[in-house]
């Protein structure tokens, strides 16, 4: 499978692919990634084009999945420091009439509780893990000052706040699944209570997955890997599995919006930073989210850039937000 999971119990690896300037979005576009979506949308910041759609989207449901294993620190740090600008913005954004956005926002990890074994080439043997994960659920730590599972336009030290929900450590499972963990969320975390109340069906639903490695969804336990790289690994699941989930979710196709931010492929990507693995399934994701999605490289060494390009494919997304389906 990847690096990090077959050899973590025998080495430290520490991938650092991004700085912690907290620059802004002032930055160029991404030179690594690849983007769809864009383009004018019913949504205006302050200063921009005045949208020209009648029927105007002015919710967002904004969930974050974060990679919390071993090698995230450096990433994580960098995508706090540029909250309170991606914050400015979505605060900045208003309809043509001149309402502000109404979003709200949480995050949760690539992480799931798991017990498998991996199986390393010679001469090593077999090693068990036992790993716990955040299994969907939305981050609500007091120390970050948070309330509640999510934070609404409105709350108080909401930039504050999201930087530090954003931090989520390190110490997470070593096989990341961001979709099994959107599933989870608006699934079981829906279904017990944890997450209930955060989906408004008059909302886009966007999705921001970090990750400097590829997506290894599944439903099982107790499974055997070996050295394969995700998107060849026997039993995971199809993504197709979790679109649908999205469609059902969302009520309707269309009415949801992806971004990536991790390896861009065709191998793994290095920087100055350190290297990010071939996202080849999240890519795939991306892909299969049409114009709604976009993918953006995790090596560039700047998040600013992905997350601009996030807020740009979810402000499009709402111009052309369709009805639900009841």
């Amino acid at each position: 499978m990847r690096r990090s999971l077959f050899l973590a119990p025998l080495l430290v690896a520490i991938v650092h692919c991004g700085t912690s300037s907290g620059s802004g979005f002032d930055g160029q576009s991404s030179s690594g990634g690849t983007s769809s979506g864009g383009g004018s949308s019913g949504l205006t910041t302050s200063g921009g084009p005045a949208p020209t759609n009648e029927t105007e989207c002015t919710k967002m449901d904004l969930v974050f999945v974060v990679d919390d294993s071993g090698s995230m620190g450096e990433e994580q740090a960098n995508l706090a420091a540029n909250f309170p600008a991606f914050i400015k913005i979505l605060d900045d954004t208003k309809s043509k009439n001149g309402v502000p956005l109404n979003y709200r926002i949480a995050v949760t990890t690539t992480g799931r509780d798991l017990s498998y074994t991996v199986q390393p080439p010679p001469p090593f043997g077999p090693l068990p893990m036992n790993e716990k994960g955040d299994n969907g659920a939305f981050r609500n730590k007091k120390e970050c000052g948070a309330t509640k599972r999510w934070l609404d336009r409105g709350d108080a030290n909401v930039s504050s706040v999201f930087s530090c929900l954003a931090k989520v450590g390190t110490g997470g499972p070593s096989v990341e699944m961001p979709l099994e963990a959107l599933d989870l969320a608006f699934g079981a975390r829906t279904a017990d209570a944890t997450n209930a109340g955060f989906r408004r069906d008059d909302a886009l639903l966007g999705v921001v997955i970090l990750s400097d490695e590829d997506d290894c969804s599944r439903k099982d336990n107790n499974f055997t890997i070996g050295t394969e790289s995700c998107s060849d690994m026997k039993g995971v699941a199809p993504l197709e599995s979790y679109v649908s989930m999205l469609d059902t979710v969302a009520k309707g196709k269309g009415r949801w919006a992806a971004s990536v931010i991790a390896g861009p492929g065709p191998s793994t990507c290095k920087s100055s930073f350190g290297e990010a693995d071939d996202a080849k399934r999240l890519r795939s994701f991306v892909a299969l989210s049409g114009s709604n999605g976009v993918f953006s490289s995790i090596c560039d060494g700047d998040l600013t850039s992905g997350l601009k390009r996030a807020l740009e494919t979810f402000d499009s997304a709402c111009k052309r937000l369709p009805p639900a389906v009841k």
